[in-house]
């Protein structure tokens, strides 16, 4: 799957100009890019991947980390409006979950071309408040540990307290994004949503999923998938279908 080089640093693998439809993607707390870069393989040609990068890390690893969702996405629609061709739709697993409604939401304010779709994961409905990890208070040890039980770090990384020393402001501000967030009310997006549940995450579970339908005026279709919070990405040949099937005539 080829794409355009862009300037923009939210979209370090291009624009996807040569594709129908353009799927933009937020990755979930101390993930960058690339997370997508191989889950997004299996997508039909028709959809181009275009995986965003937040600061704090990969090709952005020098500029600080934001830790709230409204700087994060004033800057992010700001570059969505100015890069990326119509039509488009959204997807965020965990933190870029929540990052990705608040994209829609700001896009809308700003009176930008909207996405066409909206899909998410990993995540409770915005309006469900999230419960708190205490990252920045946390010991590397205490920090491997919580890394542990949410499931997806790799055991080399878990192992290595140089690492995670490294990780913890990244990790701190990422998951800070999501359980700091304080959602304000506002007028139900008029596009579709689509929340993929995974059936063994304590976390965000079916029914706070589907607390998702909420968010939105036009369908809502909630796809569950066994497994943890991490389902959305096993499970990449579901999902893409299930993505394809969403997008497919828009």
């Amino acid at each position: 799957m080829t794409t355009q080089p862009t300037q923009s640093p939210w979209l370090p693998f291009g624009t996807a100009d040569h594709a129908d439809i353009r799927l933009l993607c937020l990755p979930h707390s101390g993930a960058g890019a690339s997370a997508y870069r191989a889950w997004g393989a299996g997508l039909p040609d028709w959809i181009g991947l275009c995986p965003l990068q937040p600061p704090g890390r990969e090709t952005r690893r020098h500029e600080a980390p934001l830790s709230e969702v409204g700087p994060l996405v004033a800057a992010l629609a700001e570059d969505v409006a100015a890069a990326v061709r119509a039509p488009y739709a959204v997807l965020g697993h965990s933190t870029g979950a929540i990052a990705a409604f608040e994209l829609c939401r700001q896009l809308r304010r700003i009176g930008a071309p909207e996405p066409v779709h909206l899909f998410v994961a990993g995540r409770r409905a915005p309006q469900i408040a999230e419960r708190s990890s205490r990252l920045g208070e946390l010991t590397i040890e205490e920090l491997a540990d919580v890394l542990r039980r949410h499931g997806g770090t790799p055991d080399w990384v878990l192992d290595d307290p140089g690492m995670l020393r490294l990780l913890h402001p990244l990790l701190t501000a990422d998951f800070a994004v999501s359980e700091a967030y304080a959602y304000t009310p506002e007028p139900p997006l008029d596009i579709p949503i689509t929340a993929f549940a995974a059936t063994d995450d304590p976390r965000a579970g079916v029914a706070q999923l589907a607390a998702w339908q909420a968010q939105t005026t036009g369908p809502f279709t909630l796809h569950e998938l066994p497994g943890d919070h991490f389902a959305v990405l096993a499970h990449a040949d579901r999902v893409h279908a299930a993505v394809a099937a969403a997008l497919r005539g828009v």
